[in-house]
């Protein structure tokens, strides 16, 4: 009879200390460019210094869920466009926002813009609902 009760006792207490250990293991937080969990926001309202040749980051709060999306507004100059990708804020549910991390380099110095415009889920929107001019001065 003791045999009985004693097995299931030591095979709860085994998975109960294989959960804790599992839970204590440090996790790999999500990848993105710019470091940590979620990157940091950049303020349209600062300049944005680089070097010739320096690829940078503008970072601004996105969520592709609800149809909407950033799109580069006007011609680029001083600078070209390397990518794009979405970051999800933590935890990942349905409707939760994240932030859009583009990625362009410093290709000549002097002072430039890059505007981005947050278009509607409308196909046929020609024009932005909102605008972010960022600035940027490349030394």
């Amino acid at each position: 009879m003791s045999e009985k009760i004693f097995t299931p006792v030591l095979t709860f207490a085994f998975f109960v200390s294989l959960l804790a250990a599992c839970s204590n293991q440090p996790t790999e937080p999500a990848s993105n460019p710019a470091g940590g969990t979620r990157p940091e926001l950049i303020d349209p309202a600062q300049p944005i210094e680089v070097q010739t040749g320096d690829t940078f980051h503008v970072v601004i709060d996105s969520n592709p869920s609800t149809g909407y999306h950033w799109e580069i507004v006007g011609d680029l100059s001083g600078v070209e466009f390397v990518s794009t990708e979405y970051t999800a804020d933590e935890p990942v549910i349905p409707g939760s926002g994240g932030v859009d991390v583009w990625v362009f380099k410093a290709v000549s110095a002097g002072q430039t813009q890059i505007t981005l415009g947050y278009y509607p889920p409308d196909p046929n929107a020609t024009a932005p609902e909102r605008t972010e001019t960022y600035t940027v001065i490349v030394k």
